[in-house]
Parts: structure tokens; sequence; C-alpha cells
């Protein structure tokens, strides 16, 4: 089924105890919606870049069958930039530069033939913007949205209308806690699914991810990874798998959510092995299925 994602693009620096890279294709869309290429056909990709913006990035997208018509280039603008070092624990990180650019005055404008699309993504944008992209979809079967605590404490109110809207929120452990005012999870939980979303979603780092309706809790441990190289994208990526997944099978029952999670946990477990975009370029359907497997098993997730 038709999958529609926007959010940002961007070119990051990313320093690690392990190297560094300089301009690195980044950005929530770009995660989400390559990660979900493995999966969801067609995927649709609405943003906006700079004229400075490489060619090499759009040809990427290209090469993965994602469609490029819903992003804008600003001829004379700049591309947004993010630059960020990791610490040897790759949980803390400084944030070195936020340089908005052409993103700054992000309106997305949704191209007809996007409009139908019967799942939609939300990266991590301001929520009005996310409000604005729903009001020019026609009667989505499933919308994920994405937050962060910028919003949750500098447009509370504003996120709280968009969150009533979303079928699935995916947030992390800590955003959770500050969005619901609450120390356990699970309390965090319930407070956040009155807010009006059907379906949540905690991502809990290196200890996995939960999954929270009004009936259930599943609970899908993370990878045990040797190398982790960098962390930039994961959550993303988590996404993109997750609703990419959903998108292929058409299936939103919560035993195929469940399976949902664990590829969304997959794909994310991939991004991390190499900077950037890299470790996700060039995945076979046999390395996500064999890497799923063991997933599901370390979960005890019987199909």
């Amino acid at each position: 089924m038709s999958l529609l994602v926007v959010g940002s693009l961007a070119l990051d620096t990313i320093e690690t105890p392990f190297g560094k890279v300089d301009d690195a294709l980044g950005g929530s869309a770009t995660y989400i919606s390559t990660a979900s290429s493995y999966f969801a056909s067609p995927v649709n990709l609405v943003g906006v870049v700079g004229g400075d913006f490489p060619k090499s990035g759009i040809d990427f997208l290209q090469s993965r069958n994602i469609g490029t018509d819903g992003i804008e280039t600003v001829a004379d603008g700049k591309t947004f930039r993010w630059g960020g070092r990791y610490h040897y624990d790759l949980n803390v990180r400084d944030t070195l530069f936020t340089d908005l650019n052409v993103f700054k005055e992000f309106d997305p404008k949704i191209p007809a033939a996007y409009t139908t699309s019967k799942y939609v993504c939300l990266g991590n944008i301001d929520p009005v913007l996310q409000r604005r992209v729903l009001e020019q979809i026609e009667r989505p079967k499933l919308v994920v949205g994405d937050t962060m605590n910028f919003w949750i404490e500098g447009k509370r109110d504003e996120l709280l209308k968009t969150i009533a809207l979303l079928d699935v929120l995916i947030i992390n452990d800590s955003e959770a806690r500050l969005l619901a005012g609450e120390a356990n999870l699970f309390r965090a939980a319930k407070k956040i699914l009155a807010l009006g979303v059907n379906i949540l979603i905690i991502k809990k780092g290196e200890h996995g991810a939960l999954l929270i309706t009004g009936s259930t809790v599943f609970s899908a441990p993370a990878y045990p990874l040797e190398n982790i190289f960098d962390p930039t994208g994961a959550g993303d990526t988590f996404a993109g798998g997750f609703i990419g997944y959903l998108a292929k099978t058409d299936d939103i029952s919560v035993e195929n959510l469940k399976k949902a999670v664990i590829y969304g946990s997959t794909m994310a477990s991939f991004c991390v092995e190499q900077f950037s975009l890299d470790a996700l370029r060039d995945l076979t359907y046999l390395r996500i299925q064999d890497r799923y497997r063991e997933f599901r098993a370390l979960s005890n997730f019987e199909e």
C-alpha cells in the first residue's frame, strides 16, 4: 500500500569515538523512507532542501524507488545542517550546531498524487506542520507520528492537538516521561493513550522497545551488537521499518503490530553499524529476514 513520509532532509556532521563524517546524508524523512522502502511500495517523500543538496542524495533516494516529486528545492537556500559528537557511551551526545536554513520556513505541500496515501509517517517536525500535512490527506488508514522534547516543552498545546489525530505515536522513554509527567513508564503510557492516540511505542535504546495499546503490552529486545558506530537516525529507521512492514502487509492487527515492531528494531540494528545511511544502502531481503528471525527468537515471539 502507498506510504507517505514527511520530515527533514539534512546534511550531518557526525563525530563518534570511531571516526567522523562531514555532510553525510541525514534527516528524519531520509531515514524513514529508506528503511520503509525495503517493504512498502510506493514510498513517497515530502521535504525541503537547498541548492547545496547533492544530486547524489536524490539519486540514492530514487535508487530505492522513493518518490521525490514532493521534495522542494530552494535554489538560493542552504539545506538543514546538524552536527553532533557522541561519547564512548553512545547514549551521550553533544549537539555541535543546528542550522535549520531552508527547513526553518518549511511548509509541506503534498502533491496531488500523494494525497490518497493510505499510510502516513510524520517525522519529527513542528506539530502544527504535522497537522497541516494531515489536512491534505484523504482518509489515511494509519498515521504514525514522532516528536521530541523540544516540541513537548515548547509547543505542548499544539502537540496535544496533533497527538489526538495520530493512530500511532513513537517516542523514547525520556520523552514519554516528560510528556506524561510520570517517572513510571507504564503510568506514563496510560496517560499518553488517554490523549487520544490508539497505539504507543516507547523506544528504550539498548533496552529495546515497548508496544502498548489499551489491551496489550509487548516488549521487544534490542539486538546484541558488537559494533555500534553511529546511533544517528536509529529511531527514524525504526519508524520506517515499522510502518513499511505495516504498509506492505496492509494489516494493523495487534499480532501484526508486534511483527512490525520487530521489523523496526531489525532495521534500526543495521542502521547503527555504520555512519549515516551507509548500512542501509545495500541490504538484501535475506539479510533482513535472517536478523528478523534472530530478533523473534530473542523476544520469544512466535508467528
